[in-house]
């Protein structure tokens, strides 16, 4: 994947969602479940760094397959302020390649890989994290996205 994936998705309300119509510079971020501990803290990072990333000129959107009324919960549990998105049907997980087999307890199942996307303003890929580790992740991107 060179380009952001022309698909759409809903938002909370129910709306859609087209990538290829967000304002860019932008960062997609995929992360398993809403309101679990990695998933939480990862949001809230992304939330506490929403107004630099504004101020950059970047568009953050959030993605998981959760649906868009457990995103609307989640957003309204921790005061997020950055925009979820629900990929239900996985289209999105499968274009950026992040629904993936994982292992927990030798147990093997199929989940979203917790990664980032990095689009420059021709929406071109600039930058891909994968497999993410949350502490100290968000403000990582932010720094890239500065960078351009």
């Amino acid at each position: 994947m060179d380009t952001i994936p022309d698909l759409t998705l809903v938002d909370p309300n129910g709306a859609p969602v087209k990538l290829t119509a967000l304002p860019r510079p932008l960062v997609v971020y995929f992360y398993p479940k809403d309101d679990t501990s990695g998933c939480t803290r990862e949001a809230q990072d992304f939330s506490a760094l929403a107004g630099d990333f504004a101020g950059a000129g970047v568009t953050v959107l959030g993605v998981s397959k959760d649906s868009p009324k457990r995103h609307a919960n989640f957003i309204a549990k921790y005061d997020l302020k950055v925009p979820l998105a629900s990929d239900e049907d996985g289209a999105a997980c499968e274009a950026f390649g992040v629904w993936v087999e994982k292992s927990l307890y030798g147990r093997k199942y199929m989940g979203i890989e917790r990664a980032t996307f990095l689009f420059g303003k021709d929406g071109k890929l600039v930058r891909a994290w994968r497999k993410v580790k949350v502490p100290g992740h968000a403000a990582a991107v932010l720094e890239a996205a500065r960078e351009g």
